[in-house]
């Protein structure tokens, strides 16, 4: 289900989440920009090869952590703002991000 959500996205063009949703995504906007920073710099120091300068026990920690970031918010790793319009598959499972349109006011 995951995967088949994930390619209609992206053939589309859209940003998705296909994993579990993390609270306050949304609503807390500024600490989710801050991650999607962070996974951007991960992965250009990653594919510049600058992981290999360090401790082998820090690669290893930011390598798991890249691994993470990548799971849970790759598939908005390119958005700037929060969206204009979301579209929730299962709203029972997904009811944090129900919640957090509601409070936002995106339809």
């Amino acid at each position: 289900f995951a995967d088949l959500v994930s390619r209609a996205a992206i053939k589309a063009r859209c940003h998705y989440v296909n994993k579990k949703w993390l609270g306050g995504m949304l609503t807390n906007w500024s600490t989710t920009k801050k991650e999607l920073h962070k996974l951007r710099d991960l992965k250009i120091k990653h594919k510049m090869g600058r992981l290999k300068q360090l401790k082998k026990r820090d690669v290893t920690g930011l390598k798991r952590q890249l691994a993470h970031l990548q799971e849970y918010l790759g598939g908005i790793k390119y958005m700037t703002r929060l969206p204009d319009i979301v579209i929730i598959l299962d709203q029972h499972k997904e009811y944090i991000s129900l919640l957090e349109c509601i409070t936002l006011g995106i339809p």
